[in-house]
This record gives C-alpha cells, sequence and structure tokens, in this order.
C-alpha cells in the first residue's frame, strides 16, 4: 500500500488537540459539590452502562477524520505482481560527424538525414538503454547509456558538423563506443556505426577496435552512407555556396570486416529510403525478448475507505441522537 498524496497525512497529527479539547471540556463541564461524606448520596449512584459509553460517538467522529484524512492521501495498491517481457538490449549508435557529411545526395544532407533515421530508431525502443558517440578526426561521447530518450533526442539536436576537428577516425571512434558499453549487463550489446568515409586519423586501426569489441561479446552492424559514383557537396564561395560533385570514398572492405568479426552485419545507404530500410532492419534483428516481473498498473483504494467514513459518521449520529440523546 501507498499514497498518491502522503503529505495529506500529516493532518492527523490534528486529531491530538481536538481529543485533548475534547478531555478538557468534559472535565470542565463535570459538576462536583465538597462534603463531608458521601455515605448518603450511594443509593442515588445513577452510573449505568450509558454514563461509561458517552464518548463513543466522538471516539467515531475522531476515527471518521482520521479515516478521511486517509482518503484525501489517496492509498493505492502495488503489491500485485505480473510476468511481462521487455526487451534487455544495450546500443551505441556511433556516427561520423565529418565534413563529407554535409553531401547532399542524401536530403538534406547525409548528417541530418542520418539523425532524423536515428531519432525514429530511438523512439521505438523505449525499454532499451540507447548512447550516442560521435566522432571525425577525434571522437567523443555526446551522450552515455540511457533510457532517458528524451534527453538523448535534445542531444541529437545539438550535433553538427565541425563540433570537432574533422577527418575520419572510424577506429578511434568504434573503440569509444566499445569502452562505453563494455561494462553493460545487458544480455544484447550492439554498436551501431555510421559513416561516409575512410579512416584517415587516429591511433586505433578499425580492425583492431572491431577486435576488442569481439572479445567483450559486443555485435557491430555498419553502415555506409553515400551514393555510387559521385555526390554534390556545397563549398562556400566569395560569391555564396556553390556545389561540386565530389567522389564517394567509403572503405567498404574495412566495414565489412568489423561486422563479420563482431557477428554483425554490414549496410550500404545510398538515399534516405534505404538508411531507412537499413534501420528497420536492425530494429528487427535486435528483440531479445527477457522474462520479467514488474508491479501491475496502480489500483486505487480509497473507495471503501470513503465508505467506512460515511458509515462511522452516520453510526455517531444516530447514537448520539438516540441512546446518548438522555443520558441519566
Amino acid at each position: 500500500m501507498i499514497f498518491a498524496n502522503p503529505a495529506y497525512l500529516y493532518l492527523l497529527l490534528l486529531l491530538v488537540p481536538l481529543i485533548g479539547w475534547y478531555i478538557w471540556k468534559m472535565r470542565r463541564n463535570q459538576a462536583s459539590m465538597q462534603v463531608s461524606s458521601s455515605r448518603a448520596f450511594v443509593p442515588a449512584r445513577t452510573n449505568t452502562w450509558k454514563v461509561y459509553l458517552r464518548h463513543v460517538p466522538y471516539m467515531l467522529r475522531m476515527v471518521a477524520i482520521a479515516f478521511l484524512i486517509v482518503v484525501l492521501a489517496r492509498p493505492q495498491s502495488t503489491d500485485n505482481w505480473q510476468n511481462s517481457t521487455t526487451e534487455g538490449i544495450d546500443i551505441i549508435l556511433a556516427m561520423d560527424i565529418s565534413s563529407s557529411m554535409l553531401a547532399e545526395d542524401l536530403r538534406p544532407n547525409r548528417l541530418e538525414a542520418a539523425k532524423n533515421v536515428a531519432a525514429a530508431f530511438i523512439s521505438g525502443r523505449p525499454n532499451d538503454n540507447i548512447g550516442l558517440v560521435v566522432f571525425s578526426g577525434e571522437s567523443f561521447t555526446q551522450c552515455p547509456l540511457t533510457t532517458d530518450h528524451a534527453v538523448l533526442l535534445n542531444l541529437f539536436k545539438d550535433i553538427r558538423s565541425g563540433m570537432i576537428e574533422d577527418g575520419t577516425a572510424i577506429g578511434l571512434g568504434l573503440a569509444n563506443a566499445v569502452s562505453r558499453i563494455k561494462d553493460s549487463q545487458a544480455i544484447s550489446k550492439v554498436i551501431i556505426l555510421l559513416t561516409d568515409g575512410s579512416n584517415n586519423r587516429g591511433e586505433i586501426a578499425p580492425v583492431t577496435a572491431a577486435e576488442i569489441a569481439r572479445t567483450f561479446g559486443i555485435r557491430v552492424y555498419t553502415v555506409g552512407v553515400g551514393t555510387k559514383g559521385e555526390a554534390p557537396y556545397p563549398f562556400q564561395t566569395a560569391f555564396g555556396i556553390k556545389y561540386q560533385n565530389v567522389p564517394v570514398d567509403i572503405d567498404e572492405p574495412t566495414l565489412k570486416q568489423i561486422a563479420a568479426t563482431t557477428g554483425g552485419q554490414y549496410f550500404r545507404a545510398t538515399d534516405n529510403a534505404s538508411l531507412k530500410a537499413i534501420y528497420a532492419e536492425i530494429d528487427q534483428m535486435e528483440k531479445t525478448k527477457i522474462s520479467v516481473q514488474e508491479f501491475s498498473k496502480k489500483q486505487e483504494e480509497y473507495r471503501n475507505i470513503a465508505l467506512l467514513v460515511f458509515a462511522l459518521l452516520l453510526l455517531e449520529m444516530l447514537l448520539r441522537y438516540t441512546l446518548f440523546k438522555k443520558i441519566p
């Protein structure tokens, strides 16, 4: 039993002065007379059972007030347990934010398209711990593993190219993601690595990072983003933004090797639709169900107590205006 509004229970302290006032009032109203001997009054004693029970109506009122305060506190039962299933997966999204992610072969560009699809992926997995690592020439953790997906989605909005030194440190980004998830106690540990280039920065080779991930039982899905051939890239000039087609250079052999080493899979996203389909496929593959025991929905329990309050007040009125109306 818990209470939705436990602060109301402090009102029970009001019963103390109410009871004290009643005792003081009864003593003050008690008639007394000093005599040398009470022997002459013994035959006239009229202490019947009504006299001894004359306090019952007030006691009923105090009990009714106490239960009324409990009703205001809204008692709820949460002792009903039920078995259910949930997903026990921890996921780190490792996202490339290098300048090449501004190419517009995906709309509005590769980075924004990746952010939008990843956000939808996060929203569809409310029971999982999900974190975010970004990388270009260096790597840092934008958000550690969390079930507070509202916070994670807000941090997604802050991601932009140029946050850190430019380049493509795939190995460093993957190693950072591994360090964030390796100590997880989840049944399944997954990294989704998204990039549009080849490793050209960092001191850790991508394959070495993949072997470390395999050591910790982490599965890595790799996603190469970019169309086949060339892609339009915006360049800032003195006359405004000009577009120039640049070759798409994705190190697919390395990405495939990373996936194969860790038991994952490699995907290629050439447009928005294929990128969305890739995340949907990963979402379906990573649906490990586990049985858990959790509280059922809370049940309000104040109704029966409210009925008891009504019954006590009714009984008090009946006694006060019938049996105890006249006490000899």
